[in-house]
């Protein structure tokens, strides 16, 4: 490899002998500040790890392979955006655990370690066509901050080789219609500047052609890259700079510098009342953008920042988005990622204020007597429910599946910091939460003991205690009580059990919290924390949403009894998973609807001809049974035990039957939907993601599920 491969495709270019001729290896980014600092803009020293080196290691180490079975596992264009997580952290996790070889690491090595020593860098992605006229990758692939030493930029460069595959990498390729196997990164390795103020400038705001846009913050840019940190906020003429508006944060944060990374802290108290950019420094910030304009021929999105009085250009990117013009998606995508800070705010929001105001109002709707009510009153009712049901819906939307990120977040830190073998390890660390949905199983174990024990009037009043606690406040409570009586009964029929025992939670967290510095302990044990507490959540929303929907389902019913129309506008939105126990069917929820054409039924001959299906491995081990296919109330109380529970997509309320399961199998994928999470509590093996999943299997069909490697064996 060594001299004459460096000599013919080069691993490393130095800023300095970068031209268009090397775009194609080196990226946009990386020719874009190399083309600025010719023009005489201020640009932090850097190199370029080109695309031949992401190349080369994929080859040396057989990852293309590995990567490509990840992603075909289903056909790209139906893949949920939570399979797609998964594939990414699968993905991630191959490069995590997948050494430099010798070679390839002292190729590297030489020009990095003569270039930046020991001096803290910026490592970042520099991905052909990513910052081109028609697409924008900004903020989908990584950016790492404050890394220090050659072994650190070499490990943070195969983090951002990586995140060439992240959800949100992913997902924006397939809108563009790019083919992602395709796909190459390059790497840059800039020297830090640590600006005591930073921020973006567009030299055209992308909302007014006669107008430009400059945002600023405190501290280093991450904060404002992150969402973490509000920035200040000037709108600016086009024609001569002058400002016409000026929106001031509040100043509370700044991202600086840590021993590792950067780190958000306290904004000093003198700076807080003091605008990140005095006035005269404004000019100066709108004019690099107006450079850069006019070097490139194209507006510019500049990053910058300020050490003392000198200003410095971090990257130029073309606005991919002007007045008039579509967007292109990149904005959801990059909504796919919170920070920690963001998600601790959320949750504060949810568990402080959201669930207890829904629990307030799943009360005060449940009190009133429908059947008393006279046809004026009970169309009422029913809009009344209809519209706390919607503003529900709406926050659920805005703040509970964003919630979810808590648990995703902690597994991209867990990973970085102990390389697993297995890439879902962390989940053992969120089990045993305390789930709305294990208590309401807890309560059904206790029936089942008092049967075992031939105690009919303890289990009677078990009975009525799971109805109290558990049962749909407008739900028919006798019907309630024979459905979890009947349940109960099942289970009783076989040894008490319950959650998997999990011995090693207390080592896995030891060893979780050892592999950080004493200084950062805190915080990691904060995010454990944090992503228990999504993890709960994921699992308890619909639970709440679902009381919401199922008083507004009975005022409809209601008003059917009664020979009135409804209205089709006060029919519930299809977010939350109606209780199979009250009588109704499973449905997808609106993160979780099924694709298009997704619940056709299979030709009975292309059922016969499966015999071995690939889905996502969302829980491990293995197990083999007869399946049981769930379309709705009659199969989960006929569900026995042992049998393998296949259905479209399981919900909270179906889980009282996965005690008497031997493993999982959904159409819906992800790990962390709730099918993934009951099975991981209940040590079950589970596979989702499974195309066709209850059209390809037949109840009393024979089936092994190997929840290692995500396939289904028919027969």
């Amino acid at each position: 490899m060594g001299e004459a491969q460096t000599r013919g495709t080069p691993f490393v270019v130095p800023a300095e002998e970068m031209d268009d001729a090397l775009a194609p290896r080196v990226g946009g980014k990386a020719l874009a500040l190399a083309r600025m600092a010719r023009a005489g803009i201020a640009v932090p020293p850097f190199i370029a790890v080109t695309t031949d080196a992401y190349g080369t290691f994929l080859d040396a180490a057989e990852l293309r392979a590995r990567v490509l079975f990840e992603l075909d596992r289903k056909d790209f264009a139906d893949m949920r955006w939570e399979e797609m997580w998964d594939a990414a952290l699968r993905i991630r996790n191959l490069f995590l655990t997948t050494p430099l070889p010798d070679e390839l690491r002292a190729v590297l090595a030489e020009p990095i370690a003569a270039r930046f020593g020991e001096t803290a860098t910026v490592v970042r992605s520099s991905a052909p066509g990513e910052d081109s006229a028609g697409a924008s990758f900004a903020g989908l692939h990584e950016s790492y901050v404050n890394v220090r030493g050659v072994d650190a930029i070499l490990e943070h460069v195969k983090l951002v080789w990586a995140s060439l595959w992240s959800d949100g990498a992913l997902l924006y390729r397939r809108e563009l219609g790019l083919d992602p196997t395709r796909s190459s990164m390059a790497v840059v390795v800039q020297e830090i500047v640590a600006g005591e103020r930073s921020g973006v400038a567009f030299s055209r705001h992308p909302e007014n052609e006669e107008k430009a846009l400059v945002e600023a913050v405190h501290g280093l840019n991450q904060g404002l890259v992150d969402g973490a940190v509000e920035p200040d906020r000037w709108i600016l003429a086009r024609r001569d700079g002058s400002v016409l508006e000026h929106r001031a944060a509040e100043r509370h944060d700044m991202m600086a510098p840590a021993a590792d990374g950067v780190r958000l802290v306290p904004l000093p108290v003198e700076r807080r009342s003091r605008a990140p950019l005095a006035d005269p420094e404004l000019p100066l910030v709108f004019g690099l953008a107006r450079r850069a304009e006019e070097h490139f021929a194209a507006p510019q999105d500049v990053e910058w920042t300020m050490r003392r009085d000198e200003l410095y250009a971090l990257q130029s990117r073309p606005i991919t988005t002007l007045a008039g013009e579509a967007g292109d998606g990149r904005a959801t995508y990059l909504s796919l990622r919170r920070s920690f800070d963001n998600l601790s705010a959320l949750r504060r929001r949810i568990e402080d204020e959201s669930i207890p105001a829904m629990v307030a109002a799943t009360q005060r709707l449940g009190a009133t007597d429908l059947a008393r009510m006279d046809e004026d009153d009970l169309a009422a009712a029913a809009r009344e429910r209809k519209a706390e049901h919607d503003r529900w819906v709406d926050v659920y939307i805005t703040d509970f599946i964003p919630f979810a990120h808590g648990a995703r977040l902690f597994g991209r830190a867990y990973n970085d910091a102990l390389r697993p073998d297995d890439p879902y390890e962390f989940a053992d660390l969120l089990t045993a939460t305390p789930m709305l949905s294990l208590r309401r199983n807890a309560a059904l174990e206790r029936i089942a003991a008092a049967i075992r024990a031939g105690d009919e009037a303890a289990a009677e009043r078990e009975v009525t205690r799971y109805v109290a606690a558990f049962g749909d406040a407008a739900g028919d409570a006798a019907a309630e009580a024979d459905a979890a009586l009947a349940v109960a009964r099942r289970l009783a029929a076989r040894p008490a059990g319950g959650p998997a025992a999990r011995p090693d939670r207390e080592r896995l967290e030891r060893r979780y919290l050892d592999a950080h510095p004493p200084e950062e302990r805190e915080r990691a044990a904060e995010l454990l924390d944090l992503a228990r507490a999504s993890w709960r959540l994921r699992d308890d929303d619909n639970l709440y949403l679902g009381s919401l929907e199922g008083l507004l389902n009975a005022a409809l019913e209601e008003l059917r009894r009664r020979g009135r129309p409804v209205d089709p506008r006060l029919e519930p939105r299809r977010v939350a998973l109606p209780s199979p126990l009250a009588g109704a069917a499973p449905t997808a929820g609106a993160d979780e609807a099924a694709p298009a054409g997704s619940a056709a039924p299979a030709a009975d001959g292309v059922r016969r001809q499966a015999r071995q299906i690939v889905g996502q491995p969302a829980g491990p081990g293995l197990a083999v049974g007869r399946a049981r296919v769930v379309e709705g109330r009659e199969d989960l109380l006929a569900f026995e035990d042992g049998e393998i529970l296949v259905c479209d997509a399981i919900g909270p309320e179906m889980t009282f039957v996965v005690p008497l399961a031997a493993a999982i199998v959904e159409r819906r994928g992800g790990m962390l939907i709730h099918g993934a999470i009951i099975a991981r509590e209940y040590g079950l093996p589970c596979v989702t993601g499974v195309p066709l999943a209850a059209e390809l299997i037949t109840t009393g069909d024979r089936v092994t599920v190997d929840g290692y490697l995500g396939i289904v064996v028919i027969g």
